[in-house]
This record gives structure tokens, sequence and C-alpha cells, in this order.
């Protein structure tokens, strides 16, 4: 009995081992960046059923987030004027809710956080699934271990972000639309006839994945390149045996009812979209929305048109979506999806203009091409980047193999090797799929100037683990020395996240600096997001032997409140305001983001405020070199 389902035994002591290292992480921590305006805005959904608090993301992981919350008395201020008047006034409500209305904040975060750990459960057990369908009952045990045990995983998957969400929906969407095209063998399926089943079940993973992130837009164009290759692969299988006659109207029927079916599918998803924002936009009154999005989008793609035309293409035509947007406010029939749209248009707007932020010692705005390539490199555990050098190294030699293409690119047979490809298509579908999405989301991420975190890369790491457990599983093969090999890297990889425990977020690899020395080389969301003011809090309350904190000057990053933990020993600080001692404070903590962007080498055309640069506390002291260290992101200083 228990041999027989020893897989689905190991696979729960990963999902609970996970949650353990999840939550035990994030009792630890303070409120991050993100969160502090997250958790407010879930919030108002779902205990006013009004979506004026943070449109740039969809409500699905928010709303999840904060259920629990509604089971608590909790006051939230509807009278103050970051709910009443300010436009998206989410991070002034964050503050207010979390610290300033007589709430624990504490409580609210941790409880908050569960909903996220639950969906990264949820994804751990759907790796398993999928997994399982493709390369059996033990080899999938691969992928998920890695997944669930990833450091970057652990850290990201417990707080109340979109990125985990965003890597469930994906996953589920993907899986949905490749068993449309490829269902199971035990259902009745037909060229002409394809499953209703997976049709409906395809479009609600869509649906959701759209409520999670809005980067799942993607996969629209990407489902409508997969059912197009799905379609040239049946041609080819049919087109010999089908009369030339007749092959234009066949194959013009199947078109249409694949186009049909994909349309179906996104119009089932939207209809999802849509019940999710009708239902948190109730009490959203149409007058406010309207001028909330007119503000908003004031500067979307120049702004409105000098002639006050509306959707005037002579002029802009980018500009069109906004004015369609305003006045898809003005009825409560279509409020749902102008809030819906709001939210893409803000996406579009903050991906083109990018983010300034910290990397390999330059700061930036612009982005960089090779920043996700090479904070993977870094925030992969050494181990399985080895493990997937290898696999990717492997799957190219073997497809190179089997299409019959040698080095020296002889004897090539075009014909011999678009079967081999079919052929390729028809056993591995699932597969082809994984990849190939990979690559396209890797090539518009790197595209992309918003550079902010591998989180953004997040959605891909399930199929990267699929894809390498794949190869491993033919490399392995039946060879006991390569299981022992496979155990010693997977044993690594443990040890890794055992001792990285609790500073996920802060994760960097032996290549990348390792956990204490990462900051050199990327910073926000990969190491400094505020994690560590409970820690500040208690380095304040018990200081070191022989040292006395009755007051610190503090530079934070992040979404706590130091006064909230720390009452009037706070004295909020900047580097304009110049060195703390000239007003009888001896302590000074930094948050690593906010000190690596005052320090760092400014890219071309990038302009600092020199009073923001510490260039006062570079004369003093070596800023890499604090006297105290809390956590892995706040430096103290000691002035004399």
């Amino acid at each position: 009995m228990i041999k027989n389902n020893l897989n689905w035994i190991l696979l729960a002591i990963i999902v609970l081992v996970s949650f353990g290292l999840m939550l035990n992480a994030s009792l630890q921590e303070s409120a991050t960046m993100d969160e502090l305006a997250h958790i407010p805005a879930g919030y108002g959904y779902v205990k006013y059923l009004d979506y004026r608090l943070n449109p740039e993301h969809p409500p699905l992981v928010k709303a999840i987030a904060t259920l629990p919350l509604l089971f608590q008395n909790l006051n939230f201020p509807t009278d103050k004027s970051s709910w009443q008047t300010d436009v998206n006034g989410q991070w002034v409500a964050g503050a207010q809710f979390l610290y300033e209305s007589n709430n624990d904040a504490d409580k609210i975060i941790q409880w908050s956080r569960l909903g996220p750990m639950l969906l990264t459960l949820i994804l751990i057990i759907f790796i398993y699934i999928w997994s399982k369908e493709l390369l059996g009952r033990w080899w999938a045990l691969l992928p998920t271990f890695l997944f669930g045990l990833s450091p970057t995983i652990l850290a990201h998957g417990h707080y109340v972000t979109t990125d985990i969400g965003a890597a469930l929906g994906i996953f589920s969407a993907l899986y949905f639309f490749v068993k449309f095209l490829n269902p199971p063998h035990n259902i009745v399926w037909g060229i002409n006839n394809p499953s209703k089943k997976y049709l409906i079940f395809s479009g609600i993973a869509f649906g959701i994945a759209q409520l999670l992130k809005f980067s799942s837009v993607l996969i629209i164009p990407f489902f409508i390149f997969l059912i197009i290759v799905f379609y040239v692969r049946k041609i080819i299988i049919d087109w010999r045996d089908t009369k030339p006659s007749k092959k234009f109207k066949r194959f013009s029927i199947r078109a249409f009812r694949y186009a049909r079916s994909v349309f179906l599918i996104f119009i089932i998803g939207y209809a999802v979209v849509y019940a999710a924002y009708f239902v948190f936009t109730i009490n959203y009154p149409l007058e406010r929305q309207k001028s909330d999005i007119e503000f908003t989008l004031t500067s979307f793609a120049g702004g409105p048109v000098p002639s006050g035309k509306i959707c005037d293409l002579n002029y802009n035509k980018m500009r069109c979506l906004a004015d369609i947007n305003i006045l898809m406010s003005e009825k409560r029939l279509t409020q749902p999806l102008a809030e819906y749209m709001l939210g893409v248009l803000m996406v579009m707007q903050r991906s083109s203009g990018g983010n300034t932020g910290y990397f390999l010692n330059e700061v930036s705005s612009s982005g960089w091409w090779y920043y996700f390539p090479i904070l993977f490199i870094f925030k992969e555990p050494v181990p399985s980047l080895i493990l997937i050098l290898i696999a990717f190294l492997f799957s190219i030699w073997n497809i190179l193999k089997k299409i019959r293409i040698n080095p020296l690119l002889k004897n090539i047979n075009p014909h011999q090797s678009a079967s081999k490809i079919n052929d390729y298509l028809a056993l591995h579908f699932a597969e082809f799929s994984i990849l190939s999405f990979t690559i396209f989301y890797w090539l518009y991420s790197i595209k992309s100037p918003l550079n902010i975190g591998i989180r953004h890369i997040l959605p891909t790491m399930p199929f990267i683990y699929i894809l390498m457990a794949s190869a491993a599983k033919k490399i392995v093969n039946s060879s006991t020395i390569r299981k022992y090999l496979l155990a010693a890297f997977l044993l690594w990889f443990a040890l890794e996240t055992l001792f990285a425990t609790p500073y996920y977020l802060s994760y960097f690899n032996q290549f990348g600096g390792g956990i204490w020395n990462g900051f050199k080389n990327a910073v926000d969301s990969n190491y400094d997001w505020g994690q560590d003011l409970k820690r500040l809090k208690k380095f304040v309350d018990n200081p070191p032997a022989g040292e006395n904190i009755d007051k610190i000057a503090i530079d934070y990053f992040g979404g706590g409140n130091p006064k909230y933990y720390l009452g009037d020993k706070v004295e909020y600080w900047q580097s304009s305001r110049d060195n703390p001692i000239y007003e009888n404070i001896k302590w000074l903590a930094v948050s690593i983001n906010t000190l690596q962007n005052a320090t760092g080498k400014l890219h071309q055309g990038q302009q600092r405020n020199p009073e923001d640069e510490y260039q006062w506390l570079q004369k003093v002291k070596n800023p890499y070199k604090p006297d105290y260290r809390v956590g892995t992101s706040i430096f103290i200083y000691k002035l004399d």
C-alpha cells in the first residue's frame, strides 16, 4: 500500500517542507515594498467591493490574500483622503491601514501571506501532475523538488505580490490548452471535433491567468502560435491522403474550426475576467472611476490630442486606447472591462518607461538586455545550474541527431528533416509547447527595460525544471553511477536552500557573491525589499554588549514603518540631511537598496542629485564595511 503511494507521500513531504520554510521566513520578516500597496487594495476589493486602489495589478492574488482579514475586526481608512479623494492612494492607504489605524500590522501581514503560500503549494502539486503525465511518477518528483525548494520560489512564494500567481496562471493555462489540442487517448477526439471539455477548461484557466497578472496577456499570441503549428502539422499529415480537388475545402474548414475554438477560449476567459471585475467594482462609483482613469492616463501616449477629438487616428493611434478606456468607464455594463483595460494600459506605460535600478555597479532606468540571463546565473543554485546546462547541451545534440543534421551541415534532406520535426511534434507536442513558451517569454523579458527582479521570469521556472528533468531522465537511463551523481546534485541543492534559511530573498549563489555579498550585483526585489525591519527592531531593543541605542537615524526602503516598530527612537533620515552626528544621533541605519542606488555608477544620461549620494558617509566610513548588519539588507553605522 505504502509502496504504491510512495510518490504521493514524497510529494506531500515536498509540499509540507516548502510550506514550513516559507512560513518560517515570513514570520521573521516585515512588509516588503509592494505588499504595502497590495494588502490594502485587496482588502478594499473583498470588504468594500471597490477597485480604486492598485488598478495596475489584477485582483485575484490580492483578493485571495486578504479574505482571512474579513474575519478580523480591522479599521480601514475609508475616512481619509487616500481613499476618498486621492487617485490610487495605495501607498498612503497601506501605511494608514497597517500602521496608523490601531491594527496589528504583523497579524495582518502574516494572515495575508497565507494566500500566496497556498497558491505556491497548488503550483507545486500542479507541476507534479503535469510532469507525471510527461515523465512518469518518479521522475516527476525531480522538477517538483527543485521548484518547491528553490530559494527564489520560497522567497516570492510567500509575499502578497502577483509573481507566483503569474506562474500558476500561465502554467495552468498552458496545461489545459495543450490538453485541448492533444487530449488523452480516452477522450473522444476527431480532427474536426475538438474536445469541448478541455476547451472550456482552457478558457477558464486562461481567464484565471489574466486575473493573476497582466503579463499573462502574452499567452494570447502564444496560443495563436501554438494552434498554427498544430494546424500546419495536421496539414502535413493529411496532405498526401487528400485529393487535390478537396484540399482547399478540407483545410479551410479545419482552419476555421481551429480559429473558432481559440476564439471561444479567449471569450470564455474574458467572461471570467468580466465576472471578477464586475464584483470588485460594484461599489466603485462610475463618476469616480472615470475621473480616476482620466487622471491616470493623462500622459498615456503623449496625452489627449490638441484638437480634443476622441480617437483621432491621424494624430496618435495609441492614444485611442486611452480614449476608449475613458468612454467604457461611463456605463455600468462596461465598467468592469474599463478597469481591466486601465490596468493593462498602466502596465504598458510602465514597461515602456522602465524603472530606475541598480545592476552590476550601474544605475539606470533604461534596463540591460543581459539583466535576466545574468541574474538567473547568479541566483539559481549552482547544482541546478549544472543540471540545466547538461540537459541543454544533451537536448541540442539529441535534436541535431534526430533531424539528421551533422556538424558540417552536409547531406541535408529537407523533406526528411521536415518529417523528423513532424514526428517529434507528434510525440512531444507538450514538450515543444513548454520549450517554445520559455524561449518566447525570455525574449520578451530581455527586450523589456523594466528590470526590477528575477521574479519577472518566475513563470518560466517550472518549465525550465520540467525540460531539465526530461533530459535528465534520458541521460541517467539505467546507469547506477549517473543516478548517484544526480542524487548528489539534489543533496547539494537541498543544502544550498537549508544554508540560505531564512534569507531566501537575498539568496545569491557562489557565482553571484553569496547571500552576504549578492547586493554588489543587484538589489531591489533580488535582495532588499524592506524585509528586515523587524530584525532592526530586535537589534535596537537588544543592542550588542556595551552599546546603547536611544536614537537612530534610519534611511529605510520597504513596506514597513520604522516608527511603528521603534517609536520615538527613530529619526527618519536621508543623505541630503548630512551626518546625523550633527544632531547628536550616533547611529545610522541604511537599506542596501538605497545605498547602492545612491553610490552606483550612473548610466549615460542618468542623473542624480549629489546630495543624495552619501558622499559625507564615504568620507567618515567605508559604506560597505558597516559596524553592524541587520539581516542581510540593513547596514548599521556607529558615528563617532
